[in-house]
């Protein structure tokens, strides 16, 4: 199996915006699945590829947050844990299998959980201060 590699050496596609319902949809589909379901390899490779894609964007967007919190904060570890598993994880090549790609929907998963761990820790903008009359 072949597959193209996205060519973005400005790194725009981490300007986009998460379609994340779709996506979390997907994942809670694939995880009900059994070894059993009838789901063809090409359907499950392609099911994957999807996935690891909107995965990578999410660990994008998990770095970018955990930036911005301090080196002993706790949240911050657990988003570098998290972030290791995924730079472990995404590289695997994809298979045609329903594991491959309930794996790969955990994953996901467990990157929108610390986002959202991640948006909970943000510090409030501060306030915007009156112009002086």
């Amino acid at each position: 199996m072949t597959y193209t590699v996205l060519y973005d050496p400005d790194g725009r596609i981490e300007d986009l915006p998460l379609d994340r319902e779709p996506h979390e949809k997907l994942a809670r589909a694939v995880l009900a699945w059994t070894e059993t379901s009838n789901t063809q390899p090409a359907d499950c490779t392609l099911i994957a590829l999807q996935l690891t894609g909107h995965a990578r964007l999410v660990a994008a967007a998990v770095q970018l947050q955990a930036s911005s919190l301090s080196a002993g904060s706790g949240r911050r570890a657990l988003a570098e844990a998290i972030l290791g598993e995924a730079s472990r994880r995404l590289p695997a090549p994809v298979q045609d299998s329903v594991r491959c790609c309930q794996n790969r929907a955990r994953l996901l998963r467990a990157l929108y959980e610390r986002l959202d761990g991640l948006h909970d820790a943000a510090p409030a903008p501060a306030p915007a201060h009156a112009p002086a009359l």
